[in-house]
């Protein structure tokens, strides 16, 4: 049986305050309360995280860290949160790879090897980790799937065939996403890039593993192309940023989610 389709808000450096965050939460939990076949889970700022878990109580969304240290356990590293401290204050996933991280230009530049790191912190601590791969541009050579394999590749290293049931890979073409957007990307063209994602699990890791993982799309997600991604692209989710923080959206987003999974279960 499938499982359920993923519908994950990355809030970033979103809200400003913990009152708007409780506020954006509350919104989600109204427009999502009745869904029995989407998953929801949020990523606020980590010092929002508790506060939000208990306002969640016994509601079905989950929350997350937007990024967790290389490091384990505790020592003398500066500014750093362990998967362990995310997983003590009842977070229950982890975004790893984001493009933001990734791109050198804004100070980071996170490569595979950190970011492999970083994965097996969160399975350590029993955290679901959330891989995003994704390239800056399409060239016309489709160099670019050589980089997305050395992604998938390099990042999953050294990780257990077990461990792919916690797995979660987040799809993101950089060139589609945000104001310096070349373009929009296309149903036809996740689906393509979800099979060729599947195939590398599949050969690094066996079929019946890779069919575990669940593939989501992270493009400047809306209402508007939910459907199309989730139906024409097959997505198992997505991985929502500027309009999670949206309530309305967020909540239109996961019921078009719910319709599909409709089909997608039966």
């Amino acid at each position: 049986m499938a499982k359920r389709t993923l519908i994950a808000g990355n809030w970033k450096m979103n809200p400003p305050s913990v009152r708007e965050a409780e506020k954006i939460l509350k919104g989600v939990m109204a427009r999502t309360a009745g869904l029995r076949k989407t998953e929801i889970v949020i990523f606020p700022p980590s010092v929002f995280i508790e506060r939000l878990v208990k306002i969640a109580g016994r509601s079905k969304i989950r929350l997350g860290a937007q990024d967790v240290s290389v490091q384990s356990g505790s020592g003398a590293f500066t500014g750093e949160v362990s998967a362990d401290m995310f997983y003590d204050s009842r977070a229950r996933y982890a975004i790893a790879g984001h493009s933001e991280r990734r791109n050198p230009s804004a100070g980071r530049g996170e490569s595979n090897h950190e970011i492999n790191f970083k994965i097996k912190a969160a399975l350590a601590a029993g955290l679901s980790p959330v891989l995003c791969v994704g390239e800056r541009e399409r060239d016309r050579d489709h160099a670019y799937l050589q980089l997305i394999k050395s992604q998938v590749e390099e990042c999953l290293k050294g990780i257990s065939k077990k461990s792919m049931e916690k797995m979660i890979i987040a799809y993101e073409p950089v060139w589609a996403i945000g104001r310096n957007a070349v373009r929009e990307a296309v149903p036809e063209e996740f689906q393509e890039m979800k099979i060729f994602i599947k195939k590398i699990l599949a050969d690094k890791f066996g079929i019946v593993p890779a069919d575990t993982v669940r593939i989501l799309y992270g493009g400047s997600v809306s209402p508007k192309n939910a459907e199309g991604f989730l139906r024409e692209g097959e997505a198992d989710g997505f991985l929502v940023g500027r309009d999670s923080l949206s309530p309305d959206k967020f909540g239109r987003i996961a019921k078009i989610a719910e319709d599909a999974g409709q089909w997608r279960l039966s």
